[in-house]
């Protein structure tokens, strides 16, 4: 487990309950409260669970499957490690936000891996919360989708995390169209993780104004730019996905918001800047999208001003 966030965290905890070896490759603190206490899962299902924990992968063995947990903005570093250090590349699952996560990957490897890869990306919703080191909150029940299909011809690697899955609490479903599906969870993405990083709420309050038609106004730009690159989302379709996932997360803080909080990088360009990219490309101005990108980089830049040292 590569990046064992929140996400990454929950994950190896509930496949350490359906009879798996795990490690977890994570950051410095993490790793030593794990190694001291193990990892603590609140919420649903808890517990405190036995799991491996390193901070680097060099000296591991090439593992059976990998599951590559970064955020966004992570990738191509986290790549370069992986890259040295498991050859060959396990099978491995991609469930990070944004579009065109398999094509970045499979730049970030040398040839001939990049064509043979075994890359299967994933779509995440386990809602899941960072509490400190060695602490996390799954806040409500998930799923993983899988492509089922890796162009005209069935995936070979997608029964692979069906199968490694089994048992965990986390089903694995098999999908048709996952590219659709990506942009699915990128338009309820532009619409919850703005909204809720720039006002500091968490996401059940997105069915109350003003932040619903903050959200609506986001959601509805998403379907716009999904169009232009020829996947069409109703209104009404669209609006049900979004308010089935604020209620279903209510009490979860939005993945965008707990990192402003925790002082790190956001991943507003991988979902809403793609977005908007991928509009700007049609020649499509996406205003209210625009003024989300601008708002969270200016919270960014506000923080970091703050953190900083002050000379004497």
């Amino acid at each position: 487990m590569f990046g064992a966030g929140a996400t990454g965290s929950v994950f190896a905890a509930r496949l350490t309950t359906a009879g798996h070896s795990v490690t977890v490759v994570a950051r410095a603190a993490h790793v030593a409260e794990i190694r001291a206490h193990g990892l603590t899962i609140e919420g649903i299902r808890p517990g405190r669970f036995a799991v491996s924990a390193a901070e680097r992968i060099a000296g591991l063995p090439v593992p059976e499957a990998l599951l590559l947990t970064v955020k966004t903005f992570d990738l191509d570093s986290s790549m370069g490690e992986i890259a040295e250090g498991f050859s060959p590349l396990p099978p491995t699952l991609l469930p990070q936000n944004g579009l065109g996560i398999d094509e970045r990957v499979r730049g970030r490897l040398p040839e001939p891996a990049r064509r043979s890869a075994p890359l299967v990306r994933a779509i995440a919703s386990v809602p899941a919360t960072w509490l400190a080191p060695g602490r996390v909150r799954q806040a409500g029940e998930g799923e993983l989708l899988v492509g089922a299909h890796s162009g005209n011809a069935p995936h070979p690697w997608a029964s692979t995390f069906r199968e490694l899955f089994r048992g965990s609490g986390i089903p694995v479903r098999e999908v048709a169209d996952l590219p659709r599906e990506e942009w699915r969870k990128a338009l309820v993405n532009a619409a919850i993780n703005p909204v809720t990083a720039d006002h500091g709420v968490l996401n059940g309050r997105l069915a109350d104004d003003p932040w619903r038609g903050q959200a609506l106004a986001l959601l509805h730009e998403a379907r716009h730019s999904a169009a232009l690159d020829g996947f069409e989302f109703g209104e009404a379709e669209a609006e049900a996905d979004l308010f089935r996932v604020v209620h279903a997360t209510a009490e979860n803080r939005s993945s965008m918001l707990q990192d402003l909080e925790r002082g790190r990088a956001t991943e507003i360009d991988a979902i809403s800047g793609t977005i908007l990219e991928r509009a700007w490309s049609h020649h499509v101005d996406l205003p209210a999208t625009r003024r989300a990108v601008d708002r969270i980089n200016e919270h960014v830049r506000r923080r970091d001003r703050l953190r900083a040292p002050q000379s004497s």
